[in-house]
């Protein structure tokens, strides 16, 4: 039983190693101008709720759990609920040439089980806000869950003052990168200081691949 355990796991590795390498729709991306297509997409309208902060040191991010609610993202007649979100180095989706220092994923789910990702790319520049709150917070180690009862966050800090976005079909960006996950990454980036970056990778190595082929995908985006 043990042997049959063990090739099984070895078969699922080689077949996750396979998709990640070669999947057809693999995120992150480099979005470009030849590959944007042009039908209008709904606006975004993120009715999110302030949570008390729930955080965890995952061993590769500091990853936001949230806890009341609804957390409520729209799209048109589409609706999604967030449920975490977290950060990566580098911002992995690079748009016209332009790559990010870091970035934060909002991962989303529909009520039939539908992934949505949303990436909020950061230049470096003026501090963030909600930044300042989370990164002294950093768990130093790998322990689960930390509550902070007396602290609340707004995942809505996290979005653009303009909510304009580019839309593509992905996968997850780490094993077993699986496929069929919506990505919106949104055309304006926030800002992190420099000082705020420096903390960060106190903590965590890099955690993000470059980006994957296209593969014939085209991009859409809102107006």
């Amino acid at each position: 039983m043990k042997t049959i355990f063990v090739l099984l796991l070895f078969t699922a590795n080689i077949s996750w190693a396979s998709l990640c390498q070669d999947g057809r729709q693999q995120s992150p991306i480099h979005i470009t101008p030849d590959a944007l297509v042009s039908p209008a997409l709904p606006a975004m309208a993120a009715d999110y709720q302030e949570d008390a902060l729930k955080l965890a040191n995952d061993g590769h991010t500091l990853r936001v759990r949230l806890r009341s609610g609804p957390h409520i993202l729209r799209l048109g007649t589409e609706r999604y609920t967030l449920q975490q979100f977290h950060f990566h180095t580098p911002g992995g989706d690079q748009i016209d040439g332009e790559a990010f220092p870091f970035a934060a994923h909002l991962l989303h789910k529909s009520a039939t089980g539908h992934l949505l990702a949303v990436t909020v790319p950061f230049r470096l520049g003026a501090e963030n806000a909600l930044l300042r709150t989370l990164l002294p917070l950093i768990p130093p180690r790998v322990d689960g869950d930390h509550l902070h009862p007396g602290i609340n966050v707004h995942a809505r800090q996290l979005l653009p003052s303009d909510p304009s976005y580019y839309r593509y079909a992905g996968s997850l960006t780490d094993t077993p990168c699986t496929e069929g996950v919506t990505w919106l990454v949104m055309k304006h980036p926030l800002q992190l200081s420099a000082a705020q970056l420096a903390t960060w990778r106190k903590h965590f190595a890099d955690n993000m691949r470059g980006p994957q082929p296209l593969r014939g995908r085209r991009v859409k985006q809102s107006l």
